[in-house]
């Protein structure tokens, strides 16, 4: 029989807020995190705002030798992953550190290092290239460094996915611990491009929203008038355990993990086909997966971006899945107030829906004043509700036509 599985910890880095219980509150509050981008010079992009991680200070959770070796995607991992463990009461045994797993991806790793030693190569040649570039920047160093940090010696990976990686990392992590290959995986994403290139390049596709002037209400999925999704950056981390194993050591359960569907658009390097078959096979995956009718979900955490095509296909693609009972959802996008964490995106709002289970709270989309032509969903306009919520789902959908959906329940003995 396969083994269930639990999420005990979760960990939050985000514009909201460094730390779960921070980000949570001011998410129940309807605040936005966007603002004006401080990290570089941006009054020459057509898009100059983003959901930054404000005031954060590595040096809080890493040694100062050992920061200039990360890129900020690992540092805001490392952030995330110690609040997780501090919330699930988890210290790595020796004796259960090869049952213990990491797996945190990232879409894009170490942007910044990129640019920064790129600099660095054209104007004072490739021996002044730091020795440290390669491991701050490839994408499994978040992995890497929470393993070497925590000493745990089980299953090692990262994905990298578009903004699916997070959602995967999770799922592949939850596949792990049913099947018996770990007991405790520490799961998740995290997302640092808030870097003139990460601008910049999604500037030049026009997927961004320009409305610099007004950034707390630049997000606004399935609102009429929105233009574009906004960058954000932090990290979302799970901590998903056997449920026999959490139980033994005592563990605070928040919630359990039931279902993990994957599928692909093969479609389009970057848009979804408008009958939004690619994300209604995910959800029917997951649903099948969790072998659970559709009729069971209370509320589902929408991929939700902000973007004209992408939310109206979603909107398809949930009636599709759901029937009729698409019209008695809850639906929400917390892009809304924390922005795209892109590879971060499905870490972080998996533990916002986690968190929505707990406290049994749906969490608003803000800034939808006027929905679309089409958009006629439930989807918790400006102010969070209470709501039983004893299955919830979260959707993620990638560049490349990647999609990842994870299905929690309210956990019961």
């Amino acid at each position: 029989m396969s083994r269930r599985v639990v999420v005990t910890g979760v960990g939050l880095v985000s514009a909201l807020g460094i730390g779960t219980e921070e980000t949570w509150r001011n998410v129940k509050a309807s605040k936005s995190g966007i603002a004006r981008i401080t990290q570089f010079d941006a009054t020459a992009f057509t898009c100059q705002i983003a959901g930054e991680v404000k005031n954060f200070d590595p040096l809080c959770w890493i040694d100062k030798k050992e920061v200039k070796k990360m890129g900020r995607f690992i540092q805001v991992g490392i952030a995330a992953s110690e609040f997780a463990m501090e919330a699930a009461g988890l210290k790595v045994k020796p004796e259960d550190a090869e049952m213990t797993g990491v797996y945190i991806g990232s879409g894009i790793g170490g942007f910044e290092v990129i640019e920064r030693e790129h600099k660095t190569l054209l104007e004072r040649g490739p021996s002044r290239i730091s020795p440290f570039f390669i491991p701050a920047t490839i994408v499994n160093l978040a992995s890497g460094q929470v393993s070497m940090r925590t000493g745990a010696k089980g299953p090692n990976s990262a994905t990298a996915t578009a903004c699916t990686t997070s959602a995967h990392a999770i799922g592949d992590s939850y596949k792990i611990i049913e099947r018996g290959d770990a007991d405790v995986m520490i799961c998740g994403g995290a997302e640092a491009c808030v870097t003139p290139m990460g601008i910049g390049g999604f500037a030049a596709m026009r997927a961004l929203s320009t409305r610099n002037d007004d950034p707390e209400r630049a997000s606004r999925p399935w609102d009429k008038h929105r233009n574009g999704f906004v960058v954000g950056e932090g990290a979302g981390i799970l901590i998903l355990e056997e449920l026999g194993y959490a139980i033994r050591r005592g563990a605070p359960i928040m919630a359990e993990i039931v279902g993990y569907g994957m599928s692909a658009d093969a479609y389009h390097m970057t848009s979804p086909s408008e009958d939004g078959e690619g994300a209604f096979r995910v959800m029917r995956n997951a649903l099948r997966d969790a072998k659970l009718d559709p009729s069971t979900i209370d509320y589902i955490n929408a991929h939700g971006t902000s973007t004209e095509l992408g939310d109206k296909i979603e909107t398809v693609a949930v009636k599709r899945a759901f029937g009729d009972h698409a019209y008695k959802l809850s639906v929400s996008s917390t892009k809304s107030m924390t922005g795209h964490l892109l590879g971060g995106a499905g870490g972080l709002e998996a533990g916002i829906t986690v968190l929505a289970i707990r406290d049994q709270i749906a969490p608003p989309t803000i800034n939808l004043n006027e929905p679309d032509e089409g958009c006629d969903l439930d989807y918790v306009p400006h102010q969070a509700r209470p709501l039983r919520i004893d299955h919830a789902l979260t959707n993620s959908f990638g560049f490349g036509g990647t999609n990842g959906c994870l299905i929690f329940k309210r956990y019961a003995e």
